[in-house]
């Protein structure tokens, strides 16, 4: 065995002022910032080499548990959505979201599922039917329930309330004092990723988002807060933007002293998913799954590489479950150790992140907070105009998707094999704010080629 502890005591150690020196020698006279400094969609210089003497340390909390593996069911038919659940859960996976759009039959749903002792289920709803959620608060006694309502996020992704903004805070209310051990509150975040607002953007927008809880429920929350993000691309500013957000969270809870724990869970977003050479989207949701493990996501919900134009299936829900069980099993992503500490590179995004989102989430709360900001359509047009910049780039070329602005498959045809649509629907209807829809960067590419086939 080597001893590596005095391995390089004998070389002198060099400056990043150094460092720097002898590459704008080696650049031969191109400037440094303008050849190898490039800037991030949230404003980020990103420099080529990173060192000690930069190093900035943020006490990142602690992941205390391995994470869970996710897949979701929309119950439509209960016996259906049982005997997937059973299927799933056999196979790998450590928890099901169940999504409502009406009330259903509880018993059909969960019958012997109680055998899945461990299982967690998280059930997400359409609808905000009082009374239906009241049976199945009821009815969680045998299981380890999670109920997952969102109201805000769904004034922010419709444009309206359920009901109404005074009846769905009273439900919430009611729920809250007679169901106070359970799990209730939901943040789903993943409606800003999936819009396009940048980085910074969805970390201060989903504080803010908190924050229009707290103030209005507080200290009735007393179980735990679940946080859902979209994962995106950029593979080490997301690793960053996860730590950022279990850094901003944790120091949240101790400035207001709530007692209270939070805990993230993340799906891969839609901007740069395809549907066009749609297998290279398993590349695409791998990377991000390792971001969200490295970063410390707690729970994973798996994304199907073909589920933005086929029905939910065995076979494709069986290899986005097999991704996530190889990077655990396989790659020995199976632990709780923060595997990006002491990265300087890393450890300097994440610092960056948390500062700039920390800015914009004091700068919104001064000017009335996020509920105030969505109904002046502040909120949308700082989103609005993060898309634009990114989608840009992607018109430009700059940033890449093969299949479909680079290395295209011109003999692909895929009209044919679409079962779901696969694109943002315009619907009229009255709404109360201009609504935070999700918009994926290939969407003109993909209606021009499906129109010419």
């Amino acid at each position: 065995m080597i001893n590596t502890d005095n391995l390089f005591q004998e070389f002198e150690a060099v400056s990043a002022k150094e460092w720097k020196q002898q590459i704008q020698v080696e650049l031969k006279g191109y400037d440094y910032n303008d050849t190898l400094v490039w800037q991030s969609l949230e404003g980020i210089d990103v420099k080529p080499f990173y060192t000690v003497d930069e190093y900035r340390y943020l006490k990142i909390p602690e992941v205390k548990e391995p994470y869970q593996i996710s897949q979701q069911i929309h119950v439509d038919n209960e016996k259906k959505s049982n005997e997937i659940a059973k299927q799933m859960l056999s196979a790998g996976a450590d928890s099901i979201i169940f999504v409502f759009e009406k009330s259903i039959d509880l018993n059909a749903l969960f019958e012997g599922l109680e055998t899945f002792e461990k299982t967690e289920f998280y059930c997400r709803f359409n609808c905000l039917d009082k009374v239906f959620i009241e049976k199945l608060l009821q009815f969680s006694h045998n299981f380890n329930l999670n109920i997952q309502i969102d109201i805000l996020g769904h004034f922010a992704h419709t444009g309206n309330w359920y009901l109404d903004k005074e009846q769905d805070h009273q439900v919430i209310d009611q729920l809250l004092e007679k169901y106070h051990d359970k799990n209730i509150f939901f943040v789903d975040a993943s409606i800003y990723h999936n819009a396009g607002a940048n980085i910074v953007q969805q970390l201060a927008f989903t504080l803010s988002h908190i924050q229009e809880y707290m103030l209005h429920f507080g200290k009735k929350i007393k179980q735990k807060l679940c946080i859902h993000f979209g994962i995106g691309s950029n593979y080490f500013f997301e690793i960053a933007k996860f730590r950022a957000f279990r850094y901003l969270l944790n120091s949240y809870f101790k400035e207001y002293e709530l007692k209270i724990e939070g805990y993230v869970m993340a799906t891969p977003g839609l901007r740069n998913k395809t549907i066009y050479d749609h297998h290279v989207n398993l590349l695409r949701t791998t990377s991000e799954y390792m971001s969200a493990v490295i970063g410390g996501v707690e729970l994973i919900q798996t994304f199907a590489h073909d589920a933005l134009f086929k029905k939910s299936n065995d076979f494709s829900n069986r290899i986005a479950r097999n991704q996530l069980l190889v990077l655990r099993e396989e790659n020995a992503l199976n632990n709780t150790e923060d595997y990006a500490i002491d990265s300087y590179y890393i450890e300097s995004v994440t610092t960056a992140l948390a500062k700039k989102s920390l800015e914009l989430f004091k700068e919104i709360e001064k000017e009335g907070g996020l509920y105030k900001k969505l109904k002046t359509g502040q909120i949308q047009k700082m989103i609005r105009q993060a898309a634009e910049k990114e989608q840009s780039l992607f018109d430009e070329g700059k940033i890449q998707l093969i299949g479909t602005n680079i290395y295209q498959d011109q003999d692909e045809k895929m009209k044919d094999a679409i079962e779901i649509f696969p694109f943002m629907k315009k619907k009229k209807h009255q709404t109360d704010i201009v609504p935070i829809l999700p918009k994926r960067l290939a969407e003109r590419i993909e209606e021009e080629r499906l129109n010419q086939e």
